[in-house]
């Protein structure tokens, strides 16, 4: 992808140079917008576009997603229980309890999970949240 240019011309006008999308880009972008919960608008703020040529990728046979492909309903989002905890260096980490699991995110937040849980649903999660 190439970025946005303002350049400047003799004129002294800034002109804008069109962002060029590579045909796996707008596969990417379009793929994104089959899963079940997750709208056209909210892809394109995702990679600050405007969501028209999102529209016009998803009706172009080359980019449009397999909806065979899209997750199944049963899998849309669910809530897990999860607790954010603030980071403190001085306590002594204790072992962690049967029926639970700790995950350390970037930003120095992190999570506990308690009871059974979903892994896939649980790796989801965390790619929501680190992205």
């Amino acid at each position: 992808m190439s970025t946005i240019d303002n350049r400047h011309f003799g004129d002294g006008v800034a002109r804008r140079t069109k962002r060029l999308w590579t045909d796996e880009e707008k596969r990417s972008i379009c793929f994104q917008t089959i899963v079940p919960g997750v709208s056209v608008a909210q892809v394109a703020r995702r990679y600050s576009v405007n969501a028209n040529p999102i529209f016009k990728w998803l009706r172009d046979p080359r980019y449009a997603p397999d909806r065979a492909s899209a997750p199944p309903a049963s899998e849309e989002a669910r809530f897990l229980p999860v607790e954010i905890v603030a980071e403190t260096r001085s306590a002594p980490t204790a072992p962690a309890a049967e029926n639970h699991i700790g995950i350390e995110l970037a930003g120095g937040h992190r999570m506990r999970i308690s009871g059974s849980y979903d892994p896939e649903a649980l790796a989801r999660l965390i790619r929501g949240l680190t992205t």
